[in-house]
């Protein structure tokens, strides 16, 4: 079972679970455990994940982190667990002092439901203010699970993600300035913008109204952007559908004519195909095509009206009726052309399909 379906099964736990989870244990009995589980570590196995991990600092004894995970006996990530209801952006300064003691690369503060991870990008050995990845079970996106992934036990490596650190936690900051800006533009950015091509200068009065429409023209850009890759894909969609479809109605067999040779026993098969078809309906109606793999007896010359088809072109000879249906052919054997006779039933049932 692939890691993205493992977190939707646990958020769907999380939903039906959370309004009876009254305490911060039972909180990471119910949530946390099955979290570290998926990732791949034992949580049976305590030299592998050591629940209520001793860090010691300095004076202070008996300093317990909720877990410590180990990868081959070396300390990797250590994870302090709050009560769902509380926030997962604060009590960090708890998390930072075990930080500083446990040898782990990472730390993790989590409520169960959203898991922020920590590094020490701007000073060694003392972890960061501002996590540099975060993940919500609540808001599972692919990309965050495709960077999870790198946690997992199988998938763990140390430089790999120290190295996508940096990257992750700036972008994030980046991402979130810049969403306060399409919010609120703030005076430097229309300072910016505004400044490129109105040639006076913005006065207190002016900036009110620049302001409102730099948020408009933010706004509209990117709803047209979103409206431009919708239609596009649409469009592209609608292009898969047509060339599917087309693929559906097209003769299933579309060879060179020039590599095609018909029979005589294949002529003789459709004559008695023909004689029993008359029953139902008039002989210009039956009409056939040959291919390089089999040889088809259509109603009105329509390869979507299949009657039958006749596999002489191997040592067997084979019949293949459709009288459940043009996508429901079922070959028999045939020891020689008279047994045609006994599937009368089957073909005039496959006319009735197309009436």
């Amino acid at each position: 079972m692939d890691l993205k379906l493992k977190l939707e099964q646990l958020h769907q736990k999380v939903v039906g679970l959370k309004d009876q989870i009254n305490t911060e244990e039972a909180t990471k009995n119910a949530f946390v455990m099955p979290f570290i589980q998926i990732l791949g570590y034992d949580i049976f196995n305590p030299t592998e994940v050591i629940p209520e991990h001793i860090c010691d600092i300095g004076t202070k004894k008996g300093e317990k982190v909720d877990y410590l995970i180990r990868k081959n006996d070396d300390p990797i990530l250590i994870i302090e667990c709050k009560h769902w209801k509380e926030s997962a952006d604060a009590h960090n300064s708890q998390l930072h002092r075990y930080y500083h003691v446990s040898k782990a690369r990472f730390g993790v503060l989590t409520n169960g439901i959203v898991y922020n991870f920590y590094t020490d990008l701007e000073k060694p050995n003392i972890m960061d203010e501002k996590p540099f990845f975060t993940i919500n079970i609540d808001d599972l996106k692919d990309s965050s699970i495709k960077i999870l992934e790198s946690f997992t036990k199988n998938s763990y490596n140390l430089e790999s993600i120290l190295d996508s650190a940096e990257a992750l936690k700036y972008i994030k900051a980046i991402r979130k300035e810049f969403e306060k800006e399409i919010e609120a533009p703030s005076d430097e950015l229309v300072k910016l913008l505004v400044g490129r091509f109105f040639e006076k200068s913005l006065t207190a009065s002016r900036m009110a109204p620049f302001k409102e429409y730099t948020k408009k023209a933010l706004t509209i850009s990117i709803n047209e952007s979103i409206s431009f890759r919708l239609k596009s894909a649409l469009s592209i969609n609608e292009q898969i559908e047509k060339q599917e479809e087309s693929i559906k109605t097209s003769p299933i067999d579309e060879n060179n004519e020039s590599n095609i040779v018909t029979t005589e026993e294949e002529l003789e098969a459709f004559q008695i195909a023909k004689a029993i078809l008359r029953e139902k309906v008039p002989s210009n109606r039956i009409a056939h095509r040959d291919t390089l793999s089999y040889f088809g007896v259509l109603l009105d010359d329509n390869n979507r009206k299949p009657i039958c088809r006749f596999h002489f072109n191997t040592a067997n000879k084979y019949i293949e009726t459709f009288q459940n249906g043009k996508d429901a052919g079922e070959k028999v054997l045939l020891n020689n052309l008279d047994e045609i006779y006994n599937f009368r039933e089957q073909l005039l049932k496959t006319l009735e399909n197309y009436n």
